[in-house]
């Protein structure tokens, strides 16, 4: 049986009150199992003020982080998980029985999981669009799987195309193609990274962390060329009970 004391949990991050995670855990703990439990936002305008929350509240035990502090927060922790280093961005913060802040990430392990079943022998390779602390999670998941990954971005830099450089062929090569960026998200529901939907098949898929809205306009121009669409909602999901399990361990 899980411990029933009253224990805080909460999310960091900028402009969230659209935030999924305060409606799934609070729904979450409105079953008596978890009687005790509650979960609010924690919306700060820069990372500098993370340390005045927490001294502010010494009863949380755990935070999910989102954007746009995924990697700024790293340096306000005591350690890391072995996985969260090697991915360089943070997610879930524990709040240790010794006081510490220890990061980890549970982005990765959303994705995968959510992923893996609508790969095919065709999938071999993975652009991912964008190159913030969400991105980072998802290309140590293909990793895992053993896709090889290439980065799209506004500029390009060392290992890091731009939108200009794709074209039919790249469409040819990457049969996934992962939004990573927060374009398409509510209320800018029209907006859609600038690709060349046409070279969209049904032999690819399209992976949208956004999941306001379901269906992105990014997912409804692949949809039309047949392709195989996936939103973030089930990776949501996956990552909060991950997160869950780490602070009840």
């Amino acid at each position: 049986m899980i411990d029933t004391l009253r224990r805080r949990f909460g999310l960091l991050g900028r402009n969230i009150s659209y935030s999924f995670s305060k409606g799934y855990f609070t729904e979450k703990f409105s079953d008596e199992v978890f009687a005790g439990n509650s979960y609010e936002n924690f919306d700060i305008s820069e990372i500098n003020y993370f340390t005045e929350l927490v001294k502010n509240n010494p009863d949380l035990k755990g935070l999910n982080v989102t954007i746009p502090y995924k990697e700024q927060v790293i340096p306000f922790l005591d350690k890391l998980s072995k996985k969260a280093a090697l991915i360089g961005a943070v997610n879930t913060i524990k709040f240790t029985k010794s006081g510490k802040l220890k990061g980890y990430n549970t982005d990765y392990y959303g994705f995968k999981k959510s992923l893996e079943p609508l790969l095919e022998p065709h999938h071999k390779k993975a652009l991912i669009l964008g190159t913030g602390g969400a991105s980072k999670g998802v290309a140590f998941a293909l990793d895992e799987l053993g896709i090889p990954y290439t980065f799209v971005s506004r500029e390009a830099k060392e290992n890091i195309i731009d939108y200009n450089l794709i074209n039919a062929t790249t469409f040819d090569n990457y049969k996934i193609i992962i939004n990573c960026t927060p374009v398409g998200t509510s209320p800018n529901i029209e907006a859609c990274p600038d690709l060349p939907y046409e070279f969209f098949t049904d032999k690819h898929i399209a992976y949208d962390l956004i999941y306001n809205p379901a269906e992105t306009q990014f997912l409804k121009n692949a949809k039309e060329k047949g392709a195989v669409i996936k939103n973030g909602y089930d990776m949501l999901i996956f990552q909060a009970e991950k997160a869950w399990k780490i602070w009840n361990k």
